[in-house]
């Protein structure tokens, strides 16, 4: 059959160091996700125009609602594009 025993290879630990956690930017600056602020809400989008997720960004549970509101209004009012752009190749 075969032996029996500790696997080979890595626990379970994924063998990523973790750094610093990120600080909450919104937090940090005292203020408000905004959705006139279009330049900080870009750095919260994909080049696909997907949310970021929190663990990426290193924002707050509460900002990050505040953050998905404010972009939601954004793209609402034609102030972020809803969709990305697409080439012709």
């Amino acid at each position: 059959m075969g032996m029996r025993g500790p696997r080979m290879g890595g626990g379970g630990g994924g063998g990523r160091m973790r750094g610093r956690r990120r600080e909450c930017e919104f937090t940090k600056l005292g203020i408000l996700p905004d959705y006139k602020d279009i330049k900080r809400l870009q750095k919260y989008i994909t080049a696909q125009g997907k949310i970021l997720p929190r663990r990426r960004t290193g924002v707050t549970a509460k900002m990050q609602r505040r953050l998905s509101i404010a972009i939601k209004r954004a793209r609402h009012l034609a102030l972020l594009p809803a969709a990305p752009q697409h080439t012709r190749g």
